[in-house]
């Protein structure tokens, strides 16, 4: 009975969890610091590395071990209205990178919550391709998904 009345509480977002679960290490790759407090908030209970722009998201993608990884598309203001390809500037070439090093956090979900569902689905695929568990998680969509407690089955599946 104990049981269900917590499941029922953490359904509902009264309870998160989070005291009976492991904690994750989470990388956020995103230049808004607005997220970052959120993703804060939201994960206050974890281990959250937060990196604003691709050569930061590297390092610590190359020292470190993560759960999940969040990666953003457009890191600079410049990219937000831009129908210019992707480059090394934006989350794609993150996601690039990690497709092409294998042997770096092959057991993470990536998690891709950019607004720019195109350079999302560009992102997706070349990680998916690579082998990778990733997914296009619009960030107004990740707040539900997380409230349901989604991401930490995720972590671990």
């Amino acid at each position: 009975m104990k049981r269900l009345i917590k499941g029922l509480l953490g359904r509902f977002g009264i309870i998160d969890g989070s005291a009976s679960r492991r904690r994750l290490r989470i990388l956020l790759l995103d230049d808004d610091a607005q997220r970052h407090r959120w993703f804060r908030g939201r994960f206050n209970a974890d281990t959250l590395d937060i990196a604003s722009d691709v050569a930061a998201a590297k390092d610590l993608l190359s020292s470190n071990a993560y759960d999940l990884i969040f990666l953003d598309h457009d890191l600079l203001p410049e990219h937000y209205e831009c129908d210019a390809p992707d480059d090394e500037r934006t989350g794609y070439a993150v996601a690039a990178w990690l497709a092409e090093h294998p042997h770096l956090q092959p057991s993470a979900k990536i998690m891709v919550h950019t607004r720019n569902a195109d350079g999302a689905m560009r992102m997706v695929e070349v990680l998916r391709r690579a082998g990778r568990r990733a997914e296009y998680v619009p960030f107004p969509v990740l707040a539900s998904r997380i409230k349901r407690g989604w991401i930490w089955k995720e972590a671990r599946a």
